[in-house]
């Protein structure tokens, strides 16, 4: 059978892949045989981004709503689910991508027009590509069909059982896109891209690193005592335990080759930036340009690159706080304090390093005043201020003034007094500021007295609709590989005073202006992913793989770790009392606001999407997956 692309509205050049743009001049129905495709190096290139623009799986930064489940945000509407991930959300079964990626893989093999080095390279970049993906289904659904190099294609009439493939074991899904980044890593150039968009020799180390260290979790922490139900009798769902020790070395490995470089001696090209001095606000800053600034950063591994015009998206029109905006529709996301409090203090004693730890912000009868809104903030990892806006900070020169309400003092106790937004007392004084926080039924108005920042782009109108944010969608950093040697290293001794571990883990932290850990455990790790990654795209799946999602988000109601939190700011406004004027923070629970009505709550359910029936009724060999 004649084998045909439609190259219908390509984004060629979405990736920063150079001399494709004579591409987006040519008619995008034009229907093109393979020997035309594959006679033509341009439209080689082309499909090859296309294939790019395809995978962007799981949380990303065009969908800024999925992050109230993969992370401790919020929007400003009202909400009422029961569960806090909904299992199907982040659901990838897309075989027409590997078929088309395969046909790729045959038709560049066979061109006469792409030389031997650009095809090995191609070549390369397509099975990564396809490991990509099955690493993205795997993490979701399990074993899936695995169908290498074959291509299927149907013709009427034909024995439709020759097409239907059954699921593979979950081990058997890790090994393969393990094998596969191997594989492709011999491959592919060790030279970096522009932007870090296209696939090379440590992305494909990096992304064998991170499934090693998935299969290593799921080994090790879903185990049959403790998730009974959460394996099925061929093995699509469950790893055996004794499994875990040669992931984590895989893991731990390939990790260490993006740290130290290749063992052909090449360098890695990838390095922990440093803050200029150190200062917290020096530190703070220097976190965001490690995620958030193209230009001399080299932290990010792999990236979805953004350019404008064209490829450009809405995340800072959505979320810059309401007295910033330049466009309407913001102050999307608030983010609770449940992560704000996760960023431990600074001068943590060693007991305390590598927790979260509550505020002490003393109550309505009894509150503690602060002579800065910042104050409380600027004595914890700066890496909260380099993620989060709070109270009283920047973003791009302008302070975000976040006010509740003002604190009065009648008949000698504490009162507060809200208003709606930008509402002024008799006297001039302000009550709640245009961003509030503030409950009720506004909409474009912050609920919990925090903004994201990571992310938030302050490239002139990036916030408007006509022009967008090219700020990129972040993959892979550096700074993963070292967290996963820290915790392959960990578990493989199970020594809390693993020299190793503690050495890999407090580079991060170093960078990061907080002080060393002395010990290291499961929790300590949790813990520093956590805080690193906020916002990335990690929070869901490192829960998940190491089952940890269910003991946080319990929904019980009254347990701190499934309550959606906030903290609000009050003006004090006492004339003649010695803490007029300064301010107060008084927790709320949105719970109690009639926000977002439910705690946060997960079953083993939610760990693993269900097969769906339709994929069921067209390959019967396919089996469901635990709870459905």
């Amino acid at each position: 059978m004649r084998k045909k692309y439609l190259l219908a509205a390509i984004a060629v050049a979405m990736l920063s892949l150079s001399g494709c743009n004579g591409f987006l001049d040519r008619d995008p129905d034009t229907l093109l045989t393979q020997d035309q495709t594959y006679g033509d190096p341009v439209l080689v290139k082309s499909v090859l981004a296309n294939f790019y623009g395809r995978i962007m799986l799981g949380q990303h930064i065009d969908n800024g709503d999925d992050w109230t489940m993969l992370d401790e945000v919020i929007t400003y509407d009202n909400n009422d689910a029961e569960y806090n991930v909904d299992r199907n959300r982040w659901r990838p079964y897309d075989y027409t991508l590997v078929h088309d990626l395969n046909q790729f893989l045959e038709g560049v093999e066979s061109s006469q027009v792409v030389d031997d080095d650009t095809k090995k390279a191609y070549m390369g970049e397509a099975r990564y590509i396809r490991a990509w993906l099955y690493f993205c289904m795997g993490r979701s659904l399990g074993g899936v069909p695995i169908v290498e190099d074959k291509l299927f294609d149907y013709t009427p009439g034909m024995d439709i059982t020759t097409l239907q493939v059954a699921r593979s074991t979950e081990e058997r899904l890790y090994d393969y896109v393990i094998s596969e980044c191997q594989e492709v890593a011999k491959m592919l150039t060790k030279d970096t891209n522009k932007n870090s968009a296209r696939a090379n020799y440590w992305v494909a180390k990096m992304l064998e690193a991170r499934a090693a260290i998935t299969a290593a979790s799921l080994a090790t922490y879903n185990t049959e005592a403790a998730h009974p139900q959460l394996r099925t009798a061929g093995g699509e769902v469950g790893i055996p335990a004794s499994k875990a020790s040669d992931y984590y070395t895989i893991a731990l490995k390939a990790a260490k080759e993006l740290i130290e470089g290749a063992p052909d001696g090449t360098p890695s090209p990838y390095k922990l930036m440093k803050a200029t001095d150190t200062t917290p606000k020096a530190y703070a800053d220097n976190f965001y340009k490690d995620v958030c600034i193209k230009d001399g950063n080299t932290e990010v591994i792999w990236c979805r690159d953004y350019v404008s015009p064209g490829q450009t998206h809405g995340f800072t029109k959505n979320n810059l706080p309401k007295s910033i905006e330049q466009d309407t529709g913001s102050d999307r996301l608030s983010v609770l304090l449940n992560l704000v409090e996760a960023f431990e203090p600074i001068n943590a004693t060693d007991a305390e390093r590598g927790a979260a730890k509550q505020f002490n912000v003393g109550t309505l009868a009894n509150p503690e005043f602060f002579a800065n809104s910042t104050d409380l903030f600027m004595e914890r990892d700066p890496r909260l201020m380099g993620s989060i806006i709070v109270p009283g900070a920047t973003f791009d020169s302008k302070v975000v003034e976040l006010q509740a309400g003002q604190l009065r003092k009648e008949s000698g106790a504490w009162t507060e007094l809200t208003a709606e937004r930008s509402s002024y007392d008799s006297d001039g004084r302000l009550i709640t500021s245009n961003n509030g926080p503030f409950g009720g039924n506004q909409r474009e108005i912050n609920r919990t007295g925090f903004y994201i920042r990571k992310y938030l782009d302050a490239t002139p109108s990036a916030g408007t609709i006509g022009r967008g944010s090219e700020m990129w969608n972040v993959y892979f950093r550096i700074s993963e590989a070292y967290l996963i040697a820290a915790e392959a290293s960990w578990e493989l001794s199970r020594n809390n005073a693993d020299a190793d571990a503690l050495k890999y883990i407090n580079e991060v932290r170093s960078r990061a202006g907080i002080q060393p850990l002395n010990i290291i455990d499961h929790a300590k790790i949790m813990h520093e992913y956590q805080v690193e990654f906020a916002f990335e795209g990690h929070r869901w799946w490192d829960l998940k793989r190491w089952m940890e999602a269910g003991n946080i988000w319990t929904g019980n109601e009254h347990q701190r770790s499934s309550q959606r939190l906030g903290l609000w700011l009050y003006k004090v406004v006492a004339p003649g009392d010695p803490n007029d004027g300064k301010w107060v923070f008084i927790e709320k629970n949105m719970q109690d606001l009639n926000l977002w009505r439910r705690p946060m709550k997960l079953s083993d359910a939610q760990y693993y999407s269900e097969i769906d029936n339709g994929w069921i009724n067209n390959n019967p060999k396919l089996v469901k997956n635990p709870y459905q």
